[in-house]
C-alpha cells in the first residue's frame, strides 16, 4: 500500500471513530468524494498531494492533506464546529499506517467561506504530514 493510501485510510478511520464528529455529521458524513445530492453536513477527504521527501540515507514522503467541510446551516457555526473537531482529532495525532511510519501530521490552515456556486458554507482544512517506510 502506498504511503498516501495508508495515510488516507488512517485519517478516515480516526475521523470515523471520533464521537464528536459522529454527533455533528451522522453515520455517513465522512466520505472521500462529494456525492451528487443534498447530503449535508459532510466532511470530504478531498485530496492528498504527495512528493518525495527522501534524504541521502532515509526514504520519505511529504503529504499535503485537504479536507472539505460542507454545511447548509445558516451561518458558519456548524462548519466551524466540524472543523474544530476534525482538527482536534488529527492535529499531532499518532496514527498507525500500514507499511509506513507517520513522522508527523499537523494542521496548517482552515478557511471558511460561503461557496459561490451553492448555498453551502465550505471549510477547507489543510494538514501537513511526513511518512517513512517501515524498515524491512
Amino acid at each position: 500500500m502506498s504511503a498516501a493510501s495508508a495515510l488516507q485510510k488512517a485519517i478516515f478511520l480516526r475521523l470515523s471513530a471520533d464521537a464528536t464528529l459522529a454527533a455533528l455529521l451522522g453515520a455517513k458524513g465522512i466520505v472521500d468524494s462529494r456525492p451528487n445530492g443534498p447530503v449535508e453536513p459532510l466532511l470530504v477527504l478531498a485530496a492528498i498531494d504527495s512528493r518525495d521527501h527522501s534524504t541521502a540515507t532515509e526514504e520519505g514522503e511529504d503529504h499535503r492533506v485537504t479536507l472539505e467541510i460542507w454545511s447548509g446551516a445558516a451561518g458558519q457555526r456548524q462548519a466551524q464546529a466540524i472543523a474544530a473537531a476534525a482538527r482536534a482529532a488529527l492535529h499531532d495525532a499518532t496514527l498507525p499506517l500500514a507499511g509506513h511510519h507517520l513522522v508527523f501530521l499537523l494542521h496548517r490552515e482552515t478557511r471558511i467561506r460561503r461557496d459561490a456556486r451553492s448555498r453551502f458554507h465550505r471549510a477547507d482544512m489543510h494538514f501537513h504530514a511526513v511518512t517513512e517506510p517501515l524498515a524491512s
